[in-house]
Parts: C-alpha cells; sequence; structure tokens
C-alpha cells in the first residue's frame, strides 16, 4: 500500500488538517540533506563561493590558511530521527551517486529532504531521482526552502513542510504527538582544520549540540528562521523548564563525555526563568559546564557579568547590525564596550554585521565596515542585507517592486555572501560583492588571525578567573585554557612568524606571545620556538593548496534507527546506529 503523489503539494504549517500515511508507523522513511559537492560550481548550483562551512563561508572567509575549516551534521534531520519509531535511514552529506545508490538499493515509503533556499535545483534533481526510482514515495520536503512562495510549482514533491518537523511526521505516522521530545547525540562540529592542520580531537573535545527551542520571539526583518516558525514572537521550546534541559545535558554529558554545550536557540538567554533555573541546578550538582550562545546585546545586557560567569558562558554569538541600527536588540548600547568588557571575562564574542542596510552608500559604507572592525571581535560575520522569501523585508521590499526577477540573478547566489537579489537604493550594478569581501578583509588585516583573538580572550579569562574562589568556575576556566600554553602558542609563534613583514599585525601578534610566555614560562618557550616553526611550514602548505583551488568537503554519513535494524536489511557499511537521550518530566527542588 503506497501513498500516492499529487499535483499541487500542500504546504503544511501545522497538524491541524494533515492526512496519515496508510502505513502509519510500519511506513519505511529515508531522510536526507541535498547531495554534494558544495564547494564546487557545478549544473546543479553548488558554488564554489559557498561551501558547507558555517565558518569559512560567513566569518573567516579571508582568513587564508588562518581560516577555521568544519561541518555541522543537520541537526533537524537527525532530531526528526530520534522522534519517530517508524523504520528510518539518515543519509547525510551524500553524492548525487550515493544518493541514487540509496534510492536504486532500497524500499523507501516516505522519502524526506531538508534543504535551504539556494538548493532548490538539488532538491528538483532529487525529486525527479525519486520519481524515477521510487514512484510509489511520498517525498516530504521541509527547511528554509519552505518559504519560498510558489516552491509547488518548482519541484514534484507531495507535501511542504513549513515549521517543526518532528510534530508534522509523527502525526503523518500516526504516532503519539505529545510524548517527550528525545535529544540526538550531536558533535558540534566535526572534521575541524585550521593552520593547515586537521584537529585530532579525543572524546568531549568538541561540544555537545543541545537544540532546546526553535523559532525567535524577536522576530527581525529579515530573519529567514523566525519566517520560517511563523514570523516574530513565534517559537517551540522542546523544554520548557531549567529542570528538563539540565536533566539533557546531564545526560549528554553521561553519553558523550563532554562538559560544554554549543546551544543551538536563536537567543537562548531571553528565556531567563530557564536559564537561571539551570545556574541554579549546574551550581547544585557542581557542573562546571561551559556554554557557547546566541544572544542579543540588550539580552546580554540584562544579566550581571557574575552570572554570566557562574552559568559558563564562555562564547556569545551577537549581532552588530550598525551604529544606526534600526534593531530595539541594539538600542541604546554600546557595543564596542559590551564586546570588549566579554572578552575581559574570557568569553569570546563573535559578532555579526549586515552589510547593505537602506541607509549604506557607496560613500559611508567604509565607516560602517571600520566601525565593525573597531569591535575587535574574536570572530566577525559579515552578511548582504538579504529579503529572503517569507520574511517582512521580502514582502516590504516586493510591495515596493524592488525584487529583481530571477532572470537577473540565479537564485543559488542568494546566500547572502555574492549578490543583492533586489535593487538596493544606492549600491548597485553588483558593487556588493566587493564591498562584503573588502569588510572580511579589512577585519582580517586589522585585527590578525582568528585563533590569535581567541588565545588573547582565553589568555584574559585564565588572569582573571584562575584562582576564583568557585572551583567550579576554576574547573571550567583551566580546561578550556589547557591548550595555551601549547597549542596556541605555536599557532601564535607561527602567525608571527608568517606576518614577519607585516609590522602592524607583526607588533600585535608578538605582544600576544610574549604574554603567553611571561604567564606559562619555559613550557610555552619551548612550543614557541618548535612548535611554531613547525605549524609555520603547515600555513604554508596549506595557502599552496589554496591558491590551487583545493575545497574541503564533508564525508557522508548513513544512520538508522533501531526500528531498521529489526528488519534485517542489508545495510550499507557506512550505516551507524543513530543514539539519543530521553527527555524526562523532572523536577530538582523548587524552582527559584
Amino acid at each position: 500500500m503506497s501513498m500516492p503523489s499529487v499535483q499541487s503539494p500542500p504546504r503544511s504549517h501545522s497538524t491541524a488538517q494533515q492526512p496519515q500515511h496508510p502505513l502509519h508507523s510500519n511506513a519505511v522513511v529515508l531522510l536526507s540533506s541535498v547531495f554534494g559537492p558544495y564547494a564546487q560550481n557545478d549544473e546543479y548550483g553548488s558554488r564554489l563561493q559557498n561551501p558547507m562551512e558555517l565558518y569559512h563561508n560567513q566569518v573567516t572567509r579571508e582568513q587564508g590558511p588562518f581560516s577555521l575549516r568544519m561541518f555541522h551534521r543537520s541537526w533537524g534531520l537527525m532530531l526528526i530521527q530520534v522522534n519517530i519509531k517508524a523504520p528510518c535511514t539518515l543519509l547525510d552529506f551524500p553524492t548525487l551517486d550515493r544518493f541514487t545508490e540509496e534510492l536504486r538499493d532500497n524500499h523507501y515509503d516516505i522519502v524526506g529532504i531538508s534543504s535551504i533556499i539556494v538548493n532548490l535545483p538539488k532538491v528538483r534533481k532529487m525529486c525527479e531521482l525519486i520519481r524515477q526510482h521510487q514512484p510509489h514515495a511520498t517525498i516530504v520536503v521541509g527547511g528554509h526552502i519552505a518559504n519560498v512562495p510558489d516552491i509547488e510549482d518548482r519541484i514534484d514533491a507531495d507535501f511542504v513542510v513549513q515549521g517543526e518537523g518532528v510534530r508534522w511526521f509523527r502525526q503523518f505516522l500516526g504516532e503519539d504527538c505529545q510524548q517527550p521530545i528525545h535529544h540526538p547525540l550531536i558533535t558540534s562540529g566535526i572534521g575541524t582544520r585550521s593552520l593547515g592542520v586537521s584537529v585530532k580531537e579525543r572524546v568531549g573535545d568538541v561540544a555537545a549540540t543541545v537544540i532546546p527551542s526553535v523559532g525567535c520571539p524577536l522576530g527581525c526583518n529579515f530573519c529567514s528562521t523566525s519566517a520560517m516558525f511563523g514570523g516574530k514572537g513565534k517559537f517551540l521550546n522542546f523544554y520548557q523548564t531549567g529542570d528538563e534541559l539540565f536533566e539533557i545535558m546531564s545526560q549528554l554529558e553521561r553519553s558523550m563525555q563532554v562538559h560544554s554545550f554549543f546551544v543551538m536557540d536563536e537567543n537562548f538567554l531571553l528565556h531567563r526563568k530557564r536559564a537561571l533555573r539551570l545556574l541554579e541546578l549546574m551550581e547544585r550538582f557542581d557542573k562546571s559546564w561551559a556554554l557557547y550562545v546566541f544572544s542579543s546585546a540588550n539580552v546580554l545586557s540584562s544579566y550581571t557579568w557574575d552570572q554570566l560567569v557562574r552559568l559558563g558562558i564562555s562564547w556569545v554569538w551577537m549581532g552588530l547590525e550598525g551604529e544606526q541600527s534600526q534593531y530595539l536588540k541594539l538600542r541604546g548600547i554600546d557595543t564596542r564596550k559590551l564586546v570588549a568588557t566579554l572578552q575581559s571575562h574570557g568569553i569570546r564574542v563573535l559578532g555579526s554585521t549586515i552589510i547593505g542596510l537602506e541607509n549604506h552608500t557607496p560613500e559611508n559604507i567604509d565607516d560602517a565596515i571600520d566601525y565593525a572592525v573597531d569591535h575587535d571581535a574574536d570572530f566577525h560575520q559579515f552578511m548582504l542585507y538579504t529579503p529572503l522569501p517569507g520574511t517582512p523585508l521580502h514582502a516590504d521590499l516586493s510591495s515596493q517592486g524592488l525584487i529583481k526577477d530571477e532572470s537577473e540573478y540565479h537564485i543559488s547566489d542568494m546566500h547572502g555572501q555574492h549578490a543583492f537579489n533586489y535593487r538596493h537604493p544606492n549600491i548597485t550594478d553588483g558593487k556588493e560583492t566587493g564591498i562584503l569581501a573588502n569588510a572580511f578583509q579589512r577585519d582580517f588585516d586589522v585585527n590578525g588571525p582568528s585563533v590569535a583573538r581567541i588565545a588573547r580572550t582565553t589568555l584574559a579569562g585564565w588572569k582573571r578567573y584562575r584562582q576564583h574562589p568557585d572551583l567550579r568556575i576554576r574547573r571550567r576556566v583551566i580546561r578550556e585554557s589547557r591548550q595555551l600554553a601549547t597549542t596556541y602558542v605555536a599557532a601564535v609563534s607561527a602567525a608571527k612568524m608568517f606576518y614577519q613583514k607585516n609590522p602592524i599585525l607583526h607588533e600585535k601578534l608578538s605582544k600576544l606571545l610574549r604574554n603567553l610566555c611571561c604567564e606559562f614560562g619555559i613550557k610555552a618557550r619551548l612550543a614557541s620556538y618548535f612548535g611554531g616553526r613547525y605549524v609555520l611550514r603547515k600555513i604554508r602548505q596549506e595557502q599552496k593548496r589554496l591558491e590551487n583551488g583545493w575545497s574541503y568537503e564533508p564525508p557522508t554519513f548513513c544512520e538508522v534507527n533501531d526500528s531498521l535494524r529489526k528488519l534485517n536489511r542489508k545495510l550499507k557499511t557506512e550505516a551507524a546506529s543513530c543514539r539519543f537521550v530521553h527527555s524526562r518530566r523532572c523536577q530538582y527542588g523548587p524552582t527559584s
């Protein structure tokens, strides 16, 4: 028995009128990300300048061999897989041949594809292959691509799911939508590489990802994520209370042997009651966790420095949209002072600045870039002001007739790192591409490699808190600083030698190296002399690779759940069992 295809797929915003698959939980499901390659120009919209790497794509893209390289798994698909009972395979980062092979060799009743908007041509091709090899299968498409208003006319899918996918799949499979959300075991980054060296990570070295919520209460007019979950003020908490979140993080700690967590929540600290309850439990149970969070400047400023340090906030991604920003989250806040103070407490900052706001002109854009660079954040993301379909900004510019026709640009270039998809009032003729590249280059030229900035901020935290009276805080600071005297010294030493002919950066790096060696003595000096020369060779080798067109691609992952293993199917050798932790509605005493 199969689910028939339909000519005009319904767009599912909720489960209210949602149909169910006739096989219910007996349906065999394939979930897949779009196929690679991801950093090579091809006929399906892959772009060399748009790799599947968050940092190298949007943050350290002009830092050459110093750029931070890593990949992030398709966390949404992992979340869906561990929260359905139906037999399910997850294929992450497949090649086109690997995706075709999976369809050819195995039977599936449902195939789900997750994608962002720029990969629409890939999704179209994947739908064609599914119809060819599995004509009976129901095709479900979700992710940011669901924001495209006429997506139903562009791809041959049965359902387009806009918003949270776990509840949708549970409803579609006839499963209990109210059961607790299980959390997958997610390593926040894979394949980490920098300075020409691939990092050999021990168990527990890399933070675990924890996903407390989806959506965003703030809802900036350009935010595609906010639009995907219903717009401003619309969000869904998977773990409503600090008790639930603490239980999930405790289980992740035990299962993955981690002490740090990348908190995938658009504005985690905004949920103040939950955050402070988490802090209370961390202190009660002596957890010296480190938290990497997204936060707006106004929310950060609502906490005391003592609260942030006790909560273990050690990395913050925050918007720095501009000195004359219209966004309330920055109103009345001296963000340069805020960033410097965060760093003085050992809290690393990734600042994010938008290029091409309405008031930007060719005459003032350099001032806007200099203002951003003056923050001297540990990392700095620059993005083009991009009206993505589904956002209020796109609707506003559409009503003004400013959105370009797709004959004027390729949808695969609409990723905020290349060109405008609309007519900017002041920046024309494709000048935005060069302006954006200049912003990244300016930040790199003035502030130097991010790896050195990280060492500087970590050293500040070490000096300030290594003798803190709270042993829990001391343990975290010592753990986060353990590579300062060796790995970071070698990196800074190598960077200093690399920039020997650049007096500004050479002096900046020399000062940092002196501070590190003064703090850590002979161990650091040995690392500087021997390690620095080794890393310098690796940097120069990496530079040659990049000049010769080398690109970095993620490996393919194939993971199956227990329900599929019980079917005794022949599995590919790379298939692994998905792992997760259980959500339990628990309380650890009175909530303060």
